[in-house]
């Protein structure tokens, strides 16, 4: 049951579009599947790349298959692509036995001789770690998830006694190995694939034209348009009910919502917190909702000024009114941030308190800090909705409002989404409104990709900071599985945040989607991206 939701009058527009049917290009023939409402393109069809959770969304357990998973129910490891691993004693390596006959997708571009190895497995993992790998500077050479777990050095090698044998050797004992390896970015590709690439000169189509094991393959991509998928019929789990799977590219979120009262799209991602109230009442719709490790927040460009001064960070989040965001945003649907871990994790220092909201201090301490008059600054605004920041336009605006009353201008900077994150990269930013979705339930998965040294060169530290100081804390919680130990490192780590404040951490939302009542079989995963293969629908006596 929704808790209640603030009450308010569709706009015109929204009621028009509720109306509108579907964009012309949709070719008729996705109508026998499943169609899942994206609010944004793909950046690659590789998860390694990115951290987007968009790509992650699409592309990662539809297509691809990780070495062990998480269970959503329980955050513990369970068999995936491996059916059991062990551990030496002293934690310096990892040996994983494959699950038999797995097999890669058939396409028209590719067909597998062999089912999956540890060829395949030592293939995925050496293109991210060794420079000199024919695949690591295709596309890039940017694995910024990897970057940020320092994945090639803390891995010394991976060896392959056997076909149904991977061994993983590390320099050093690292508590989060097999978190990292559980991720929605641990996918792992074909080597034979990849070798038909080399001899064709079209490295780059593995990140393009994707072959895995998941239980979907690819079949078609329209950019900005939709994505459609086939089933994979020789997939070693569970097949899919469903013949295909559409994943329908429309940004805007008034017209998704359209999509699905008029029965065009099957599941929503992400339904604006002000139509909840709408669609939880309808017979036709069901709304799901899920406690969600994630974290909203406020990032400051650290190695500007004068956000490089602390005392102007403080300054500038104590001009803001967390409680009104809450409401007009959130629509209480979230819980206030006093870190960056939400209250659900193990590593969660339930002993901080919230930056309070105080213009007066702040315009106090901006004077000190030298600025009695204030600065001009930008707040980039993410130009499409995410479960931590459901509208950052909105929020970007009541900021804009709060800061004006402490002497400081702020103007707002929104783009598309992928030119939006290339210029974020660059560092063009001062302040950005973002936010991070846990791929596991590890603390560290989200100390090293957001606030961590590896994180700046990475790209997926959008503050820009970094603390020698800070990444001791953390690396130190990683040399022991004591999780007693680990939870006084990173109690230390919040801490330390909460004095330097690269960022603000805002809130903690709860994870929505809306679904046809005829769908069944998918839920949310609070620890990564959406898994469609179980979905079905259910026939309608309607039809005839």
């Amino acid at each position: 049951m929704l808790k209640p939701l603030i009450s308010r009058s569709l706009p015109p527009a929204l009621l028009a579009l509720l109306l509108a049917a579907c964009q012309p290009d949709m070719p008729a023939e996705v109508r026998s599947g499943l169609v899942y409402c994206s609010e944004g393109s793909p950046e690659s069809f590789n998860p390694q790349l990115v951290t987007s959770g968009t790509t992650i969304d699409a592309t990662s357990r539809q297509l691809f298959d990780r070495l062990l998973d998480i269970n959503p129910d329980t955050g513990e490891f369970r068999p995936a692509l491996a059916t059991h691993w062990e551990i030496r004693e002293d934690g310096l390596s990892y040996t994983f036995y494959l699950r038999p006959g797995v097999q890669f997708h058939q396409t028209d571009y590719f067909s597998p001789s062999r089912p999956l190895t540890s060829a395949d497995v030592r293939f995925s993992f050496e293109r991210i770690m060794l420079t000199e790998h024919p695949f690591h500077a295709v596309s890039g050479g940017d694995y910024p998830y990897f970057q940020t777990v320092d994945w090639a050095n803390r891995v010394v090698r991976i060896a392959t006694p056997t076909d149904e044998q991977v061994v993983f050797y590390l320099r050093q004992r690292d508590s989060s190995f097999l978190s990292n390896l559980a991720t929605d970015f641990a996918v792992i590709h074909s080597a034979e694939y990849a070798q038909q690439l080399v001899e064709q000169n079209q490295r780059q189509r593995l990140d393009t034209h994707p072959i895995g094991t998941g239980p979907f393959k690819f079949r078609e991509y329209r950019k900005d348009v939709f994505i459609r998928y086939y089933r994979h019929g020789s997939y070693w789990g569970e097949p899919s009910q469903l013949e295909q799977l559409v994943i329908d590219i429309e940004p805007n979120n008034a017209k998704r919502m359209a999509r699905l009262l008029t029965h065009e799209c099957d599941i929503i991602a992400y339904p604006r917190m002000a139509e909840l109230e709408l669609i939880s009442k309808r017979d036709d719709v069901r709304v799901q909702q899920q406690t969600s490790m994630n974290v909203g927040f406020w990032a400051f460009n650290t190695s500007k000024e004068p956000f490089n001064n602390s005392k102007v960070r403080r300054a500038l989040s104590m001009a803001i009114n967390r409680d009104a965001i809450l409401q007009a945003v959130y629509f209480n649907q979230a819980e206030a941030a006093t870190s960056l871990l939400p209250p659900t994790s193990w590593g969660h220092n339930p002993t901080l308190l919230p930056v309070p909201y105080n213009p007066e201090a702040a315009r106090s301490l901006l004077a000190e800090a030298g600025y009695p008059y204030g600065f001009n600054m930008t707040i980039w605004a993410m130009p499409i909705q995410r479960l931590y920041n459901p509208n950052a336009t909105r929020m970007a605006e009541m900021m804009q409002a709060d800061l004006a009353r402490i002497g400081v201008r702020a103007s707002i900077v929104t783009l598309e989404w992928n030119a939006f994150r290339r210029q974020l990269r660059q560092g063009e930013h001062d302040s950005v409104l973002l936010g991070w979705n846990a791929d596991n339930t590890d603390p560290d998965n989200f100390f090293r990709p957001l606030v961590s040294c590896n994180g700046v060169d990475s790209g997926t530290n959008r503050a820009l900071w970094c603390d020698p100081a800070f990444d001791a804390l953390i690396a130190q919680a990683l040399l022991t599985d004591n999780q007693t130990i680990r939870r006084s490192y990173y109690w230390a780590a919040q801490q330390y945040l909460a004095e330097h404040l690269p960022l603000l951490p805002l809130a903690h939302a709860k994870r929505f989607q809306a679904v046809n009542h005829r769908v069944e079989g998918v839920g949310i995963n609070p620890y990564g991206g959406i898994d469609l293969s179980t979905a079905f629908k259910r026939p309608d006596k309607d039809t005839p």
